[in-house]
């Protein structure tokens, strides 16, 4: 059953057939945000396409034998200053949540909106910061890591060096990353590669306390905990030392996954972390890369609940298709043309609960084929252009296009809605009956956006044109 699963490895930059360590719990970790703000579309990308891999995966192996973890990074330092600023009289772990907590229920919220599952465990870093101050102490034993006095404190640093194979996820040689490094300004640093496990906090600011010892010295340092540690403790915790799939943005490959290899290899005396590397292409918008200084900067919640994206509010599942009308590794330009076209392509499929025993073996072998999610969504819309004709296949393109996600749920409109409904279909009655066909056709196509199909026919009585409507998403 696994030999059908093809997926591109990072590590080894081709695609292969994906044989799971054991078939009965397939693993998967993937980065979470950090919940510092809400989430910006660019951040919604991996939680698509990994939801899509992870839907897949329940169906080849069963539901009840995949764990997918996705972390929440609440360790930052501002996420860190703010909490001590908000909440001093507060442990650090519990005031740290009361400031995510805003930010992590609109991540789930928004997310949610994109049509993703749950993953089966969602580990936060403040939890694991145990764990992290033992996997560092293991590697200063392993000769792996050392405790270096630097400008702004005392810092346990990984020793590049001491892992011979250092860089394969990335392709970089260290040798030409130590001839463009800046060595005095670093050097405390035995390597100018060498990075953070963990660093000391001033007086003033939060952290834990850590019991390191160096060489049989003690060296306690309050401080917090480097950022790629986090990710090597809470996946061997959830998944263990080795396991099959690590996914995350192509911009994670250096520094953060080669340094969770380097972390996770060192301390656990293995050769793997993860079995599979994927990473997803970046996101540009409107052809630009995104930043607040462009101005096109927007949130997850902006673009389902604000006018602030081409001027009105996008629904979940046309932003979950917009995203997915692209493969997943190539980069994607999120336009409002793009939406527009993920909008109309909804609007014509059926809407149904009905399910089948199995999904279209099409769409199932596109998606087997490294998540072509292009290809299982060409096949879908002709599998809804079926069903549109034949209710009898409806149950087929329901299955598969819960696959991907993109089933459009059933909708009915409240009685503002209808009202303001009628009113339109009034006006364009009007249009129509003033030969203003393009202003008409205009209301017609903007009602389709929205998932409504007119019908036009004659009053049998008076002969007259009448226009009758239904929800077709």
């Amino acid at each position: 059953m696994g030999n059908a699963l093809k997926l591109y490895n990072t590590l080894t930059r081709e695609k292969q057939a994906f044989e799971p360590i054991d078939a009965k719990n397939v693993r998967m970790y993937v980065c979470g945000p950090t919940v510092y703000d809400f989430a910006h579309i660019g951040n919604a990308r991996p939680v698509i396409v990994f939801d899509v891999l992870y839907r897949l995966l329940r169906h080849l192996y069963g539901e009840n034998h995949v764990t997918y973890v996705r972390n929440i990074t609440d360790v930052d330092d501002k996420i860190n200053a703010r909490a001590k600023r908000d909440f001093p009289d507060l442990a650090l772990n519990e005031a740290i949540r009361r400031v995510t907590e805003k930010t992590a229920n609109q991540f789930h919220k928004d997310i949610a909106a994109l049509g993703t599952l749950p993953p089966d465990v969602e580990p936060r870093a403040t939890e694991h910061i145990d764990g992290m101050i033992a996997m560092i102490q293991t590697l200063i034993d392993e000769g792996h890591a050392y405790v270096a006095q630097g400008t702004e404190g005392r810092e346990v640093l990984f020793s590049v060096p001491s892992m011979p194979n250092y860089g394969r996820l990335s392709k970089r040689n260290l040798d030409d990353q130590q001839a463009g490094a800046r060595i005095a300004v670093e050097a405390h640093k035995k390597n100018p590669a060498d990075f953070v496990l963990w660093k000391e906090s001033a007086a003033d600011e939060p952290g834990w306390l850590a019991a390191f010892s160096d060489n049989g010295a003690p060296a306690d340092i309050f401080g917090r905990p480097g950022w790629h540690i986090e990710c090597s403790v809470m996946s061997e915790k959830h998944l263990g030392k080795t396991f099959d799939i690590h996914g995350g943005g192509l911009d994670l490959i250096f520094p953060h996954h080669e340094n969770e290899i380097a972390q996770s290899c060192c301390a656990h005396k293995n050769d793997v972390m993860a079995n599979v590397w994927m990473h997803n292409g970046f996101v540009q918008v409107e052809g630009r890369k995104m930043s607040k200084s462009e101005g096109n900067f927007f949130t997850i919640h902006e673009l389902l609940e604000t006018d602030n994206f081409g001027g009105r509010k996008w629904q979940g599942e046309v932003l979950r298709l917009a995203m997915l009308m692209t493969h997943y590794r190539e980069p994607i330009d999120f336009s409002v043309k793009r939406l527009e076209e993920a909008e109309r392509l909804l609007a014509k499929w059926p809407s149904t609960a009905e399910r089948s025993a199995q999904p279209d073996q099409a769409v199932l072998d596109s998606l087997s084929d490294d998540l072509n999610t292009v290809a299982a969504i060409q096949r879908l819309h002709a599998l809804a252009q079926e069903a549109n004709a034949d209710p009898a296949k409806l149950g087929v393109f329901a299955t598969s296009a819960a696959l991907l996600g993109v089933l459009p749920p059933e909708r009915t409109l409240d009685a503002a809605a209808t009202g303001d409904l009628e009113a339109k279909i009034a006006e364009r009655l009007t249009l129509i009956k003033d030969k203003m066909w393009a202003e008409a056709d205009r209301i017609r196509d903007e009602l389709a956006g929205q998932g409504i199909l007119l019908k036009d026919g004659k009053d049998k009585e008076t002969g007259e044109r009448v226009t009758t409507w239904e929800v077709k998403r």
